[in-house]
């Protein structure tokens, strides 16, 4: 079992509160339930990466997404079947072809803003 190390000066030294700041945001902290499932969805490498070729393009078939990420169409379907059930990307037929693309432009917006704070980390 890994232990934590607390260093010096990381924490309050004696335990006290703004009971006004922490009621207030006591009402409102379950806004986020729910919202950790867009997280875990786009926190596997390979559905970020799809995620991330559909903000490059603006639809891709489940056969282009397979040659992208290097895998079968059985896994890239798998992905982008998450993906769709998680709320973050739609499909449409044509044919015998399915094509995805991304739900809406929020869904681009955090891939995005992810990619350039990653960036801007290194």
């Amino acid at each position: 079992m890994a232990k934590e190390t607390v260093k010096q000066g990381d924490t309050c030294e004696i335990f006290c509160f703004d009971e006004q700041k922490v009621n207030a945001l006591k009402q409102r902290i379950d806004e986020v339930d729910g919202v950790e499932l867009l997280f875990k969805a786009l926190s596997d490498a390979t559905r970020l990466k799809i995620a991330y070729a559909l903000t490059l393009e603006e639809e891709l078939c489940v056969c282009d997404v397979a040659n992208i990420i290097g895998s079968t169409t059985a896994t890239a379907s798998h992905h982008l079947r998450f993906l769709r059930n998680m709320g973050l990307a739609k499909y449409r037929k044509e044919g015998k072809l399915v094509f995805y693309s991304l739900k809406d432009d929020h869904v681009r917006q955090l891939v995005s803003i992810a990619l350039l704070h990653a960036r801007e980390m290194d």
